[in-house]
This record gives structure tokens, sequence and C-alpha cells, in this order.
């Protein structure tokens, strides 16, 4: 009671010092974060030069109460001797005041977003006089980051007004946020038929600002590969910060204005009985369907299993023509379509002249000839018996001789195409008289008698000629080989020699004959008619060496023992003597070996020596 007394007093005291006067000084505005710590300066003075014995100080809040307009809550009291709170206030135990000679300032712990509004600093005097000021405290609060979302769905570019093309939205930000639109990085700015902007604001319960802005756009062609993102922009103390949205891609749907059909498969050139893959592609989205059809046949569509590939299996020569594909979704403007022109090349089975197998005479020339039609350049080779014989569709052969018959095959290639090939073949037969083979008309044999001789005819010639023999001097003989080919006849007679023969080989057929002579001479048996075997000769050889040497020691010793009892004179005489005794022992041997043809006898050796002389005949 006694408070309130002296509070009376002071105010009636200021009331009656009215000429007195006091100034106060605050700042505007004071800006802080969230859950920060704010503080609110009152610099006060007084017209006159001494400082009043007694200054009270008071601060009070802007209070908001619903349906009767405002009113001011004091929050905090002080004088020379006394600082308090106010109780039951939301700044009860939030708030404390420091003050000096020159002023107090209020300090506000964990602003809260409630504390935005305006406080006022009332200063008493007395006699010397009173005044306020007030600042308006302002809290931030950053939003979150913002979060964009694309429309799923195509936004087709032939809708008449914008399409909604993505929405954003920024939440629990104080004070409210904004939001802008860009497009690949450059500001979207709301213009009627093309960029339409709806922001919807929300205030939470908890008093923070929502903001959702959905962005209308008309799209064109190129937004395809546009990039789309949304901006938030907020206040902080001193300053306005921004945030940005990740950046989406839309989908636009367009139609078809550009169509490129190609040949898949198979790589390079088409021949006859490939599979062919004809891909069709065009420009549009989503991608259409597609319709295929031959040039010359607009109106009959081809079948495919696929939307966009026509396949065409084991083609030939008559599917060869201009291919043209057209978008389903595009049925009024016949102009959009692609075509390509298909080529399937080919080569036909090779014709050969003469055909099959043709006979010529012996001697004549002929000209063989082989084609094959085909839609690329192609190339010919011949062969005869695996060997390259001529080059080119004309084979020419001359002067036949029976070496020229056989079969001739030609084979067609194409070289930009080589899985084209095809071959033909003509068989040739020479015709002529009997040509024996070998060189020698007439041939000369020596043989021991008793012997078995093979003698062998070969004879060429078409028709392919007969082979008979006439044999004089032998009844024992017989044909053991009789064989012929296409061209060649064969006949070997087997003769045993009793006495000199004479045989004849006659070759004929219709064109002629031919003979050939042999002649054998009978040798007649002395000696071993068997074959000198090469381990049985260096048997003798070595025997005989054996001989020789023992020979020559006895001789030696009968010499030296004829020297020892005087018999030989030592002089250049007996010398010489001794030399020819040698020379002529040494070249008077003679070694024979005789061997039975069916029985092999035991080898005879037989030395014969000079006329031997006594030591007195010198």
């Amino acid at each position: 009671m006694a408070f309130y007394f002296v509070l009376l007093l002071h105010m009636c005291l200021l009331n009656w010092s009215a000429w007195a006067t006091v100034n106060v000084t605050m700042h505007e505005g004071v800006e802080v974060y969230l859950g920060d710590s704010a503080q609110i300066p009152c610099q006060y003075s007084f017209t006159d030069a001494d400082r009043p014995s007694f200054v009270m100080i008071q601060w009070f809040v802007l209070k908001m109460e619903a349906g009767s307009g405002s009113s001011r809550m004091r929050i905090f009291y002080s004088d020379d001797k006394l600082q308090m709170a106010d109780n039951n206030t939301i700044y009860s135990d939030r708030i404390n005041v420091t003050s000096d000679h020159q002023g107090a300032q209020l300090t506000i712990q964990d602003v809260q977003l409630s504390d935005e509004r305006e406080f006022f600093c009332q200063v008493n005097g007395l006699a010397a006089g009173n005044a306020e000021g007030k600042t308006h405290l302002r809290v931030y609060a950053p939003p979150d980051a913002p979060v964009i979302e694309g429309v799923l769905t195509g936004i087709s570019m032939t809708n008449d007004v914008p399409s909604k093309v993505a929405s954003c939205e920024a939440r629990n930000g104080f004070p409210k946020p904004n939001i802008t639109w860009y497009r690949n990085g450059m500001p979207l700015m709301p213009a009627t038929g093309y960029v339409n902007v709806l922001t919807l604001v929300a205030l939470e319960s908890s008093g923070f600002y929502s903001v959702q802005s959905t962005m209308e756009y008309k799209v064109v062609k190129e937004d395809k590969d546009a990039h789309f993102s949304c901006e938030v922009s907020f206040f902080v103390p001193g300053a306005i910060r921004t945030a940005e949205s990740n950046s989406i891609n839309i989908t636009v749907h367009y139609p078809t204005t550009m169509v490129e059909l190609w040949k898949e498969l198979p790589q390079g050139l088409v021949k006859e009985g490939d599979t062919v893959e004809l891909r069709c592609q065009g420009d549009g989205n989503p991608p259409p369907p597609f319709i295929f059809n031959r040039e010359q046949e607009p109106d009959m569509e081809l079948e495919s299993n696929h939307a966009d590939v026509l396949m065409l299996p084991r083609v030939s020569r008559k599917d060869s023509g201009i291919y043209q594909c057209r978008p389903v979704d595009t049925e009024d403007n016949s102009d959009v379509k692609g075509e390509m022109q298909l080529t399937v090349h080919y080569l036909d089975p090779a014709v050969v002249v003469p055909k099959d197998s043709e006979v010529m005479l012996k001697g004549e020339d002929l000209t063989a000839t082989c084609n094959a039609l085909s839609s690329l350049k192609t190339s010919t080779v011949w062969y005869k018996d695996g060997k390259q014989v001529g080059q080119g569709n004309t084979l020419h052969l001359q002067d036949a001789t029976y070496e020229t018959s056989g079969e001739y095959i030609c084979e067609v290639t194409v070289p930009s195409l080589p899985a084209l090939h095809t071959s033909g073949s003509v068989h040739i037969i020479v015709q002529g008289g009997p040509q024996l083979v070998g060189v020698e008309q007439e041939m000369q044999l020596e043989e021991a008698t008793g012997r078995m001789v093979n003698l062998s005819c070969e004879a060429l010639g078409y028709p392919l000629p007969s082979i008979s023999w006439n044999i004089i001097g032998s009844q024992n003989w017989q044909e053991v080989i009789n064989k012929a080919n296409d061209h060649m006849t064969h006949s070997v007679v087997s003769v045993k020699v009793t006495s000199d023969i004479s045989a004849l080989c006659n070759a004929s057929n219709d064109m002629g004959t031919e003979a050939k002579a042999f002649s054998i001479k009978a040798i007649p048996r002395v000696t071993s008619a068997a074959p000198f075997s090469p381990a049985e000769g260096s048997g003798v050889i070595i025997v005989v060496i054996i001989l020789c040497l023992l020979l020559l020691a006895i001789l030696g010793s009968v010499l030296y023992f004829l020297h020892k009892k005087g018999k030989i004179p030592c002089g250049r005489s007996g010398k010489q003597e001794i030399s020819t005794k040698e020379k002529t022992t040494k070249d008077d041997i003679v070694v024979e070996m005789k061997t039975n043809t069916k029985n092999e006898e035991a080898v005879l050796l037989k030395a014969v020596n000079g006329d031997k002389k006594g030591p007195n005949d010198q």
C-alpha cells in the first residue's frame, strides 16, 4: 500500500512540475533470430543540468485482445532502489533490465514468435518531467529447404491454356517467405496465356508460415530438355537470403514432325535368303506406332509385330523396292513419313556351255563358257583337278591331247558379297586312237635263263583301247594285271625266260592301233645268279683280307729263314726279287662267290698263285 502511495505522490509531483522535461531515445526496430536473446536499449536525458534525485523507469508491451483492440501491459518496473518484473506475464521469467545514469537496456531471453511486437520504455523524473519511446521487436525464423514436385504425367504442347508443370512448398518460416520459379536458371514471370503462378499461404498453429506455389506453363517442344526449379526468399536480421530447390525435367508430349526409316539387319548388302529388319523412328513423344507399306502398294499395310520394326524373313529379289513408314498419330499429314530403298542381291546357278560333257577329237580346239546372272559384278575361275586352269567366263582348250580330258569346274563368286557363289562343270572327253605311255617304242632287256619277267603296257585313248599280247620264244606266260579307268588301259604279263624272247603289245580301238615291242636276251646261268648281298659281300672281303695277311706273314717267315741260312744274298737284286714276288702274290688272288636262287650254298674261296720259282731261278 505504501508503494502505491509513493507512486501516486510521484505522479502528482510530476503534474505539478510539468514545466520540467525529459528526452527518451530508442531504436525504431530490433531484429533477432528465433530462440536468441534480444537487447532493447532505452537512452534518456533531462533538460536541467542536474539529474533528478528520483527516476522511475517502466517497460510496457502492446497487448492484443480479441474483439477489444489493443492495450498496454507493463512487464517491468525500476527506480533508484527497486527493480522487478511483473508477475503473471509471458515475460516474468525471461527478462531483465540493466541501467545506468544514461539509460536502461531490456534483455529478453529465448525470443519467441509471439515476441514480435512493440516494446515501450517510459521514464519519469518527477519534477524533471516524463517521456517515453518505443521499439518494434522483429523475430526471424528461416523456412525449411523448398521441395519441388513435377507433374508425373506428360504435358501436351497442343493444350490451348497453360498446364500445371510443378508445385513448390517452403514450410515453417517467419515472417512469410516468397517463392520464385526458374526455367534453365532464368526467372519465370507471370504472363497471361503463358505463365500462371498460384500461391497459397498457411499460418500454422505453431505460428510459422508455410507457402505453397503452383506453376502453370504453356510448354513447347524445347521444354523436353529444360530444367525447372523454384527458389524461396526469406528475411533474416539485416538481410534477405534465398534457398533453391532441386531441378526437375518434365515430360512433354508433342506430335511427330519427322520420320526416319533404315535397315537395322543385316549389316552390309542384302542377299536372297536373308532376314531383313527395318526400323522406323520419329521425333514425336511419346513414340507413336508406325504403319509400314511399299511405295508401289501404298494402301496395303505390311504386317508388323512391333510398333517400330518390320521383319522380312527369307527375302528374295522380288522384295526389292522402296519401303515407307508413317506414324499413326499423323493420319491427316501424309507428308510425315520415312522411306528407304531395299535392294536384294542375287546370283543365279551357273550355266556351262557345253553342258554336262563334250567329246572332241585329239588335236581339236574347244571353247567353253560359264555364266551366272547376278545383280552384282561377278568373278569366274576355272579349275581342273584342284588346280586353276583359266579365269573369266570363257575357257579356251587348244590342240587337245588325252591330258586335256577330265572335269572342268567353273566357280562364280561376287567379290562385294562373298556369301554369294555358285559353280558349274563340264566333262571333256578327247577322242582318238591309242597312245602308248612312254617314249620308247621298243625295249631291249637282258635276263638270266629261268627268271620271270614282268612286261607292262599302258595305253591312252577314247574309246577305251584294248590291249593284246603276241609273245614269241616262251610258252610260259600269263597276264597278271588288266585294269582300266576312264581314259587308260593297263596290262601286265609275266613271262618266264627260257630263251631269247620277242613280245609285242598291241593297243587298239575304233580310231586306230599302236604297238610296242619288247626284246629279251636270255643269259645262261654259269655262275651265281643270285643278287649280291651287301652283308655277304662284307664277310667275303674280311675273309680275303685275313687270308692275304696270313699268306704275307708265312712268306715273310720263309724269306727270313732262308736269309739266315744264307740261301738268299743280301743285295739290291735280292730285295728287288722279293718285292716282285710279293706283288705277284697279291695280284694273283681271285675270289668267287656262288649262290643258288632257291638254296644258299657255302661261299667258295679259291686262291690261285702264280708259278712258284725257286731261289735259284732268278
